[in-house]
């Protein structure tokens, strides 16, 4: 039996581009106002799922993610390195998710899709740092979940066997199938991109994303190829409860939202003589900073 496998994957606002406009005044983050990028610690996850699908042609992976229609970009980034499709949750309902929110959303969406046998996320991701929404999932679907993943070395007769960190070391462990897995950023890198799969999908989109008075350029293409559109479901598609998506099914409230400045209580100017350089090294080691 080929494995089916669902990848939890989230774009999150650039965290090194943030500015005051990072925030806005309910407390949220203001994703337009910031560049967005795949989630470090998904694009390990999703190697993990390609790997296995290298191991088994006929495994089918799909990403699933909850976002703004410019979302669907994660969904192309995966088709450009080898998933079979994906699902973008988008519906102004799910916004100002909390990990609640959000775990709730995806469990349904997952369960809509037929459930599979491995579903797999990364640790966490930069925008909340909480590594709650892997749990969370899998709690909702009823599967058994291994966290802190570095690797899977096996799966065969029901069962996966991974390699995870923890505390002073790492572990193998091995559990029954079906499974959620949560993946460390030192996990292996995800692959480039495939040139021959960009030219493949570089047109495909959300129905969302196509102009809304039917103007769209290649229509005729899109009718030749249904893999070129991308599915798109709100919370009616996936049967969802509106009351425990979005800010409404988000118990976690931000009060306040401050900026930090780190300033340097002074600065010293070294030229690149020998004994300004040894005079540093001195006062480093004079304060325990070195050595």
């Amino acid at each position: 039996m080929s494995l089916k496998i669902v990848v939890l994957a989230k774009q999150v606002p650039d965290t090194r581009n943030v500015g005051p406009d990072a925030m806005t005044p309910e407390g949220t983050v203001n994703r337009a106002a910031l560049p967005a990028i795949f989630n470090p610690e998904d694009m390990n996850a999703l190697e993990q799922a390609l790997l296995l699908k290298d191991a088994d042609p006929d495994a089918n992976v799909q990403i699933v993610t909850m976002g703004p229609p410019r979302a669907t970009e994660i969904i192309r980034e995966g088709l450009y390195r080898g998933t079979d499709g994906g699902v973008l949750l988008t519906d102004r309902a799910f916004a100002g998710a909390d990990t609640l929110a959000t775990s709730y959303a995806l469990a349904t969406a997952i369960r809509k899709m037929g459930l599979p046998d491995i579903v797999i996320g990364g640790r966490q991701a930069i925008d909340g740092d909480t590594a709650q929404v892997g749990p969370q999932v899998a709690q909702k679907l009823g599967y058994n979940q291994v966290t802190y993943v570095t690797s899977i070395d096996k799966v065969e007769d029901g069962k996966i066997t991974v390699t995870r960190h923890i505390d002073g070391g790492v572990e193998r462990v091995e559990a029954p199938l079906p499974i959620l897995l949560t993946v460390n950023g030192d996990a292996a890198p995800c692959r480039p991109q495939n040139a021959k799969l960009v030219m493949k999908y570089k047109r495909a989109t959300t129905p969302i994303e196509r102009p809304a008075d039917g103007s769209l350029p290649y229509a005729e293409e899109y009718e030749r190829k249904p893999y070129l559109t991308i599915t798109q479901w709100s919370v009616a598609d996936v049967d969802g409860d509106v009351a425990q998506c979005g800010l409404s099914g988000s118990p976690t409230k931000v009060k306040a939202v401050q900026n930090i400045a780190f300033k340097a209580k002074e600065s010293k100017v070294l030229t690149a003589s020998d004994d300004d350089v040894n005079e540093l090294i001195q006062e480093l080691l004079n304060e325990k900073i070195i050595g």
